[in-house]
């Protein structure tokens, strides 16, 4: 056993990444036991055998997004998948003289707001939806937001959040985005959907969606945008012409099967995901709640494995760090934010000051997690609590 599992942890923090599941793993071993892969772009037996190998993962992929294999450009993961989305898109539409600004909301994952500074600095009009205190984002406003700024071109907008779990109407937003702007393109962040919610291009009308295979029980280092057949889409860098220009580099053959395997599998969990994590999430809420917590977000259009909370008094972190050394894995926020010293950066988007953006903590469940690993969190919270507050008036006395 590697030493990073040496030790017995309940892991609430399945949105920053999940285990591998069996079938991945098998599947990646049967690649594996079939001999040396090839390059998939090679003319030769061998890179055939790979080629025919990477397209079966390519179409099951495809199948469990309902898309065509050709929507699929596979990708290391989401952060590029929103990157190419974002900055690919927008620079496809430049080189049209089409309007290539482009309107987010501001607690969007770092992925999406890193692709969007990248185009302000190139020159892009880039806007924000405002929101109300939970999140949510007012149609009406989203509207007028479009409406406001003509040299918008592109909408970017979660599809399940990263850290307080809002699911917005998204196939209601896109309908009015459409009917205000017909030409406008939208991309969807489904990262954190993929596996929780069904995931449909089609129903919701985008037109490019992203996707990372760890967060799903596929191995880490691949994802995929789905790049509806109207949209133009830049490369990122210059290369091969593997994936038809649009994302250079040999394809990842071997992480692709165990996307596949993990995806196929997911999509086929959903309903049960869907139907057993909510109450084991309500369970965990009503606790926190009891023990002074302050949940953050829309508790009603919800992906379901998700709360964030600010706990009055206590430092986020100190709270992560103390309930690891309890044998509970938590997180506060998105893990590409994970390292700082800074406080949420969601919390400053919704009006909360820095003091109380400290106080954050994420809880993200599982399949596999019951009312006992609830219950044993719970249970060992109020001291922990407790410790970490008067840690930090101690702190404050040194001060």
């Amino acid at each position: 056993m590697p030493p990073c599992y040496a030790w017995a942890v309940i892991d609430f923090d399945r949105n920053a990444t999940t285990p591998l599941r069996a079938c991945a793993r098998a599947a990646m071993a049967d690649v594996l036991g079939d001999g040396p892969l090839g390059n998939p772009s090679s003319i030769h037996r061998r890179g055939q055998a790979a080629r025919a190998v990477l397209e079966r993962a390519r179409a099951a992929v495809a199948t469990s997004l309902r898309v065509d294999p050709g929507e699929i450009v596979l990708t290391s993961g989401g952060t590029e998948a929103d990157a190419l989305a974002i900055v690919g898109t927008a620079r496809a539409l430049r080189e049209r003289g089409r309007p290539w600004g482009v309107l987010t909301s501001p607690i969007e994952h770092p992925a999406v707001l890193g692709a969007v500074e990248i185009l302000r600095a190139e020159g892009a009009s880039t806007a924000f939806v405002p929101l109300d205190a939970h999140g949510r984002i007012d149609p009406d406003a989203l509207v007028a937001t479009l409406a406001a700024r003509p040299e918008i071109g592109l909408v970017s907008l979660a599809a399940a959040h990263h850290e307080i779990g809002n699911v917005p109407p998204l196939a209601a937003l896109v309908q009015r985005l459409r009917a205000r702007s017909p030409g406008v393109l939208v991309h969807t962040d489904a990262v954190q959907a993929f596996g929780k919610l069904p995931v449909d291009r089609a129903a919701w009308g985008v037109d490019l969606l992203s996707v990372s295979a760890h967060k799903i029980g596929g191995p880490p280092g691949i994802g995929a945008l789905v790049v509806g057949k109207h949209v133009a889409l830049a490369p990122l860098w210059g290369g091969g012409a593997q994936q038809r220009g649009r994302r250079p580099g040999t394809e990842p053959t071997l992480l692709a099967v165990g996307f596949a395997a993990a995806a196929t599998e997911a999509v086929r969990e959903q309903p049960r995901f869907a139907a057993a994590v909510p109450p084991v999430l309500a369970r965990l809420r009503r606790g926190l709640v009891a023990i002074g917590a302050e949940p953050v977000g829309d508790p009603e259009a919800h992906v379901g494995n998700t709360v964030l909370v600010r706990v009055p008094g206590c430092d986020g972190q100190l709270l992560v760090i103390a309930l690891d050394m309890a044998g509970f894995a938590c997180s506060t926020g998105a893990a590409c934010s994970a390292g700082t010293v800074e406080p949420s950066k969601v919390l400053l988007a919704l009006g909360h000051d820095r003091a109380s953006a400290r106080t954050a903590v994420r809880f993200s469940l599982g399949l596999d997690h019951g009312e006992a690993d609830v219950d044993a969190l719970l249970a060992a919270l109020p001291d922990i609590v407790a410790r970490v507050r008067a840690q930090a008036g101690a702190l404050e006395g040194v001060s």
